[in-house]
C-alpha cells in the first residue's frame, strides 16, 4: 500500500485539504476589555468570576461560553461536532474537563502551556486533514487569578512585579473547523521542539520562550521554502515586549528579517503602559483570544490574507520551580490563510 507522505522538511506537515474556519468567538475579562483590541472580542466580562464561587470555575464556565458560542455561530449543534481539542493552564487541566463534562463530545485534553492554542489547532487539523471528521472544535482558555495563584502567589500577597513580569489574560478563545465555505483556511502545521536554554527567571517567560518561537519559525521557513514577505502577520503567542524584541534579534542571525510582519499577542493585547501590564499578556487565553478576535476578524475582512500563529509556552511547573530547574519553551505555527 502506498500511502502519500505529507510531511515536508523537519516539522511541517502541508494540508492537502485544508480545513477552514467557519467559526470563531472570543470571551475576556474586564482588564482585557479596556485594552486597544477591545471592538474584536465578542463578550467583555463585567465580572471575571463569571458569578461563580471561585476563579478555577469561572474559568471554566468561560471555555463553556466560548465553546458554545462559537457552535451557534457556526449553526452546529454538539452532536454535529466529531472532536473536541482543548487545554488550559491549570493543574489536570481542570478548566477543559470540567468544560467538555457538558457536552457529548469526543474530548482531547491538552497542555503545552500558553501554546496550546496552536497546538489544539494544528491537531484538529490534522484530523480534518486526514477526513477523520466533519467538525472539529479547538478552544483554550487561562485566567489570571486562577494562574496567578497557582504559579506565582497567593492573590493577597500583593507582590510587586517584575519590570519583565506579563500578566495572564483573562479569556478563552474557541473556533470550528469545517470543510465547505469562503472561510479562512489551515495550510501548514509547524510542530515545535521543545527548548531550554538555561532561564530560570518565571518573571522572565518571555526570554525562556524566544528561542522555542525563533527554532519554529525558522524550521517552518526552512520547511516551506517561504519567507517572511510570504505573510501578512507573523503572530507570537505571549512573548510580550523584551520576548518579542529578543525573537527578532535572533531571527537576524539566521538571515530572516521579521519585524515588518511580527506582533505578539501578549504585547498588543494590553497598553501595557497605561494598564500597568509590564511586559504585556501571557497565558493560554492569550493568543486564543487575539486570533479568535483580532486576527480572525481581520481575516474574514481580507484586510490580511496570511497569518502565521506561533502560540509559545513554558513548560514549568511550581514543582520545577521550586526544585531549581530551568523553564523550557515550545512553540508551534499554524499558517492560516484567506483565498
Amino acid at each position: 500500500m502506498t500511502i502519500k507522505k505529507k510531511k515536508i522538511g523537519g516539522q511541517t506537515v502541508k494540508l492537502e485539504n485544508p480545513p477552514k474556519i467557519i467559526s470563531t468567538y472570543s470571551i475576556v475579562g474586564p482588564k482585557e476589555g479596556q485594552g486597544p483590541l477591545s471592538s474584536y472580542f465578542d463578550q467583555i466580562l463585567n465580572d471575571d468570576t463569571c458569578g461563580k464561587e471561585s476563579f478555577e470555575k469561572a474559568e471554566s464556565q468561560m471555555m463553556f461560553t466560548a465553546i458554545s458560542e462559537t457552535l451557534k455561530k457556526a449553526k452546529l449543534k454538539e452532536k454535529d461536532i466529531d472532536y473536541l481539542f482543548s487545554g488550559d493552564l491549570l493543574n489536570q487541566i481542570i478548566s477543559s474537563t470540567f468544560a467538555a463534562r457538558e457536552f457529548s463530545i469526543p474530548f482531547f485534553g491538552l497542555y503545552g502551556a500558553c501554546s496550546t492554542m496552536s497546538e489544539s489547532l494544528s491537531l484538529a487539523s490534522i484530523i480534518m486533514d486526514g477526513g477523520f471528521a466533519d467538525y472539529v472544535v479547538a478552544a483554550t482558555s487561562s485566567h489570571f487569578s486562577s494562574a496567578e495563584r497557582q504559579f506565582r502567589f497567593p492573590l493577597e500577597y500583593g507582590s510587586q512585579r517584575a519590570q519583565t513580569s506579563q500578566w495572564t489574560v483573562t479569556g478563552s478563545g474557541a473556533l470550528v473547523l469545517g470543510h465547505e465555505g469562503k472561510y479562512p483556511q489551515v495550510t501548514y502545521v509547524t510542530t515545535g521542539k521543545v527548548k531550554d536554554f538555561g532561564q530560570k527567571d518565571a518573571n522572565n517567560m518571555g526570554a525562556a520562550m524566544a528561542p522555542a518561537a525563533v527554532d519554529t519559525i525558522v524550521s517552518h521557513f526552512k520547511d516551506t521554502g517561504r519567507k517572511p514577505s510570504d505573510y501578512d502577520i507573523i503572530a507570537t503567542g505571549d512573548l510580550g515586549k523584551i520576548g518579542r524584541e529578543l525573537t527578532d534579534k535572533l531571527m537576524d542571525e539566521y538571515g530572516y528579517n521579521i519585524r515588518q510582519q511580527h506582533i505578539d499577542c501578549g504585547e498588543i493585547i494590553f497598553d501595557n503602559e497605561k494598564q500597568n501590564t509590564k511586559a504585556g499578556g501571557s497565558g493560554c487565553g492569550c493568543s486564543a483570544v487575539v486570533f479568535t478576535g483580532y486576527l480572525y476578524k481581520k481575516l474574514m475582512k481580507k484586510e490580511i490574507r496570511k497569518v502565521l500563529l506561533v502560540s509559545t509556552g513554558a513548560l514549568m511547573s511550581t514543582t520545577s520551580s521550586l526544585q531549581g530547574e530551568t523553564i523550557p519553551g515550545i512553540a508551534h505555527a499554524v499558517a492560516i490563510e484567506m483565498n
